[in-house]
Parts: structure tokens; C-alpha cells; sequence
């Protein structure tokens, strides 16, 4: 995928849950039974537009990262070092689906990490806050605008926001 493709807004599509669990079927064909495998990122949050990129994360057993991250890439996902951290190993992979071509990223992280937690938390809280989700659309409208292609200014961007709503979902949880 082009990176002029990759930072384009697109609306919401409702295949997106089928494209998960599509993408869901394989890494369990991959992974251990126990993995834990969840949609997370706009194309989780229905109505929520965005890049139109499948986000998974995958929690694995500290222990069995490294093995994780050598099975997915066996599979043909590809490591991204750049869009990992020392949390989070980054894979993407694109599938052709017609004339359009699909990106997947997948995040790999630890079990019961903050890592693993937070987008979760986020894309529940979304979830049941469709005004939050229509704000954070606006904020990623401006994001794509602004980045020009460059993922670390469209990250960067929405940084705040996304900081704050953590914490207004982590106090909703209480």
C-alpha cells in the first residue's frame, strides 16, 4: 500500500468485522489455541472513520513473545520496526481485494500489559460513546490533513486526545 493510500481518510465500512474475523481465522491457524486476539483501532468502533486499516492486538505470555513474533513472520507478516516499541512488536501485511488493497497491522504485546489494556479500553469506551467516536473522527480528519503522509506526525497528532480519553474511560470503569 502506498503511503499516500495508508494516510487517506475513509469512512466507515461496515465489512470491517468480517475482514477481523477473516484475519482473526488465520493467526489462530498460526498461534497457540490460547492466544488472545482482539479487533481494536476505528474499523472496531462502528461509524468511526478512519485509514481503514484491520488493527488487531494479540496478548502473548512474556515468555512466548519471541516465539509468537517468529511465527507471524514465517506467515508472511512483516516485522515493521519502526512502528513498535519496546511494549509492542508491529507487524503489517497487505492483501489485494480487487482493485483495493487491504492493510492489517497487528500488534503484538504482553499479557495483562497497560500495552495490551489500553486500546482495548479505549475502543470499548468508544463503543458505548458515540459522540466521543464522531470527536475522534474529526480529531483523525485533521490527523491525515496535517501528517501528509507521515505517520509519526498523524500519531502524534491524536496523542492528546487519545491520552485523555484513556483516563475518562479508566475513571468510567470504577
Amino acid at each position: 500500500m502506498k503511503q499516500e493510500e495508508k494516510y487517506k481518510f475513509r469512512r466507515y465500512c461496515k465489512n470491517y468485522p468480517k475482514l477481523f474475523y477473516r484475519e482473526k481465522e488465520r493467526l489462530k491457524k498460526i498461534l497457540p489455541n490460547d492466544s488472545k486476539i482482539e479487533h481494536i483501532g476505528s474499523t472496531a468502533v462502528s461509524g468511526l472513520g478512519g485509514k481503514g486499516i484491520i488493527d488487531i492486538i494479540i496478548s502473548a505470555p512474556k515468555k512466548d513473545t519471541q516465539k509468537y513474533k517468529r511465527k507471524l513472520q514465517k506467515s508472511g507478516y512483516f516485522l515493521n520496526l519502526g512502528g513498535g516499541n519496546r511494549n509492542r512488536i508491529f507487524f503489517e501485511k497487505d492483501y489485494k481485494c480487487g482493485k483495493i488493497v487491504r492493510r492489517v497491522h497487528l500488534h503484538l504485546v504482553k499479557n495483562n500489559s497497560e500495552e495490551s489494556k489500553k486500546p482495548i479500553i479505549i475502543r470499548d469506551y468508544m463503543r458505548k460513546n458515540k459522540q466521543i467516536s464522531k470527536e475522534y473522527e474529526k480529531i483523525k480528519k485533521i490527523a491525515v490533513k496535517l501528517a501528509k503522509g507521515e505517520g509519526k506526525k498523524y500519531r502524534e497528532y491524536k496523542k492528546n486526545f487519545l491520552d485523555k480519553l484513556y483516563k475518562k474511560a479508566l475513571k468510567s470503569l470504577k
